[in-house]
């Protein structure tokens, strides 16, 4: 009887500790995000999200103020369509600007949004106009070493 109360304790042990790696991994992983605030929705399109994936964060001034809900492709305009959960605690004027942004030199990617001075705020359902495309890193390389190439022939 006594081991059978023990292996029942161990294996509630093993359990709940499967749930907590579990639980930190998809919140390392940024998989899961636990907000239970009430959200608007605002559209912003980019000519290239690079690494973007839904559920980055959005932030502002560091302050993480919303998550990307949904990325799309307009076949109209030949952009990519993200569409951001910012929380309603947080209000930004209209002619704020997005960028796409990278948490350290090869980090993961997120939306920084930058106030504007409007006196009109942003609804549910509205765009952002000023957008700023994520920056390639091999586009950079690629770019670079073609400048320098061309340099290095216009000098003979």
């Amino acid at each position: 009887m006594e081991n059978k109360r023990i292996d029942v304790w161990v294996g509630v042990f093993v359990v709940v500790g499967a749930l907590a790696l579990l639980f930190l991994a998809l919140k390392a992983g940024n998989l899961l995000s636990l907000n239970f605030e009430p959200t608007y929705d605002v559209v912003a399109q980019f000519n290239n999200i690079g690494g973007l994936k839904v559920n980055a964060p959005v932030k502002s001034a560091g302050v993480v103020v919303g998550r990307v809900s949904s990325i799309g492709f307009d076949n109209n305009t030949f952009e990519a369509d993200v569409t951001l959960a910012l929380d309603k605690r947080y209000t930004f004027p209209t002619d704020t600007s997005a960028k796409i942004l990278t948490s350290g030199l090869l980090g993961d990617q997120y939306i920084g949004l930058d106030p504007g001075g409007s006196e009109k705020n942003l609804r549910n359902g509205d765009k952002i106009q000023n957008t700023q495309s994520a920056i390639v890193l091999e586009n950079l390389i690629g770019r670079f070493l073609y400048d320098k190439a061309a340099s290095a022939g216009s000098t003979k």
